[in-house]
């Protein structure tokens, strides 16, 4: 807080110098002083939270990060020429520089023609064949090269809620996801709302969260930890509290969980999931269920194509 404080005082003394002096180079001087000190400020105040993309805790988001870090900085050969000649030039050609050629007539040069064509088409090639490449190699209906059977996961998006059916194990959860690392993860996700998106940003991609569909998502946790997921695409009132904890355990404590979720005294049948459908714009805390009604996660697709309930009958069943 005490960096905003003064990032925003100095930003105010700097404009109002900025407003009142006539003097060019002055002018400049104080443009430079606001600039250094809105970006002193940004990122200083993002030190507080660490960036999650770029610490990555699973196989398919540190691939994701390496990719984003490659389209930066190839990116940043057009970038930092442009920046360092925009400096160059404005200096150069100042009004109080006499020595600067003049040359009002110039219209056309092929040397620099070809260079501003062919380094960004040479960029854009590489990168999407470096896209196209990854794109199939990161496709989260893609199995991970990972040895064992996975652990299935079906995630419903309600409002504004995410359910968690263990169909394995015969558990659910609300706002709760418990998971081994090292081992692949397959989720199956759908949705009892409006179009949602699932992710949990350290361990992988989002994907889509939609009605009368299943969607999928392959992901593995490389390390033990507690990790944050929520929607990150706006569904309505209750958006901002739509999230969940993510928590990648051994296989051992994974099993003590599962059989401390199976003493729970609720039940999840019919009769409950109607109540939870109910749409509920404050963070709901972690709720675990012993059993589950069956097959529910087909139950509640099947319901958009009118054979279940009467909502939303003309979306289609459409795996993706």
């Amino acid at each position: 807080m005490a960096i905003w404080v003064f990032s925003a005082t100095m930003l105010r003394r700097e404009g109002a110098k900025f407003k009142v002096s006539d003097k060019p180079v002055s002018k400049l001087k104080h443009l430079l002083t606001f600039s250094i000190v809105s970006i002193t400020a940004l990122l200083l105040a993002g030190c507080s939270n660490k960036v999650v993309v770029l610490a990555p805790k699973g196989q398919v988001a540190a691939q994701e990060m390496h990719l984003l870090i490659f389209a930066v900085l190839l990116m940043l050969i057009v970038v930092i020429p442009v920046i360092i000649l925009t400096l160059v030039i404005a200096r150069r050609y100042r009004a109080s520089n006499k020595h600067a050629k003049y040359s009002p007539d110039f219209s056309h040069s092929v040397s620099l023609e070809l260079v501003w064509w062919t380094v960004p088409i040479i960029i854009i090639a590489i990168l999407a064949t470096v896209t196209w490449k990854t794109t199939h190699q990161l496709d989260p209906y893609k199995p991970l090269d990972i040895k064992g059977k996975p652990v299935t996961i079906q995630a419903i998006a309600l409002r504004w809620k995410w359910l968690f059916i263990y169909p394995q194990q015969n558990i659910a959860t609300v706002n709760y996801v418990v998971f081994p690392a090292h081992r692949q993860i397959r989720f199956e996700i759908t949705s009892d709302a409006p179009m949602n998106s699932f992710q949990i940003q350290q361990l992988a991609g989002q994907i889509y969260a939609m009605n009368g569909m299943r969607t999928k998502i392959h992901i593995v946790a490389n390390h033990q930890g507690t990790y944050r997921g929520r929607s990150v695409s706006f569904s309505g009132a209750g958006f901002a509290n739509m999230r969940f904890t993510a928590k990648a355990t051994s296989q051992a404590q994974f099993e003590q969980w599962v059989d401390q979720a199976k003493r729970s005294p609720k039940h999840l049948d019919m009769n409950t999931y109607e109540q939870l459908v109910k749409p509920t714009q404050n963070y709901m805390p972690p709720t675990f269920y012993s059993s589950v009604a069956p097959d529910l996660f087909n139950k509640v697709i099947m319901k958009f194509m009118g054979l279940g309930h009467t909502i939303n009958r003309a979306k289609p069943l459409v795996n993706l």
